[in-house]
């Protein structure tokens, strides 16, 4: 029998590990195929809510945040980009490489699931920053990737260029931080189970058992 499987995916756009752990994700539902019937829903998280327009060089930025140095930034990005690999995610982030602004493309994400095409609206958003070098809060390119998706690229222009749907986004945001959500990212299950970070695919499995198995009653030996 199908179990209906609830999944919020609390995440930022330029975050690497979301990117890791949402094809993780989706690889594990593939495996488990018609055991499990799942309806994913993107909750915003910002990392960094206060970047300017213009944006900040990736190396300077995980230096001032996390005092990393530039040998152990170009190591990260080695490894993220070996795990990208593995779920089928091509990273070409550089040294190079700029962190943006993202709460524009939060708000159209919060659009497009209305529309029921938010995961696709997040995929692109993913490989135009990953994998294309694209810029999360420019406008012209956000409307240009709404568009590829299938959402009307009029509308999209006309939410961007106004404050529509900002405070859905503020308050979708403090509610995930209100439940203790303060990394990304947070995979929370039927509204109360929880996996953090970047996961392979055999810990989604294995969680996504466990927890049907407890839905059920039974257990998981």
């Amino acid at each position: 029998m199908t179990t209906p499987l609830k999944i919020d995916f609390v995440s930022d756009v330029s975050c690497p590990w979301c990117v890791v752990g949402l094809y993780g994700l989706t690889r594990a539902l593939d495996l488990l195929g018609d055991e499990v019937q799942a309806e994913i829903r993107f909750q915003p998280f910002e990392l960094n809510p206060k970047m300017g327009p213009e944006g900040q060089n990736i190396t300077e930025h995980i230096t001032e945040k996390y005092g990393s140095t530039p040998e152990q930034s170009q190591q990260n990005r080695e490894m993220i980009r070996a795990r990208g690999a593995e779920v089928g995610f091509a990273f070409r982030t550089d040294g190079n490489s700029r962190i943006y602004n993202t709460f524009d493309a939060h708000r159209l994400l919060y659009w497009a699931g209305l529309e029921g095409l938010q995961f696709n609206l997040k995929e692109a958003l993913f490989k135009a920053y990953f994998t294309e070098g694209g810029n999360p809060s420019d406008r012209v390119q956000l409307a240009q990737i709404a568009q590829g998706v299938g959402l009307d690229r009029q509308r999209a222009e006309a939410i961007l260029a106004s404050d529509e749907f900002a405070k859905e986004v503020r308050e979708e945001e403090q509610l995930w931080l209100s439940r203790g959500v303060s990394s990304v990212p947070t995979v929370v299950f039927n509204g109360q189970y929880a996996v953090s970070g970047g996961q392979p695919v055999d810990t989604f499995v294995g969680a996504i058992r466990q927890i049907m198995s407890e839905a059920k009653g039974g257990r998981v030996s």
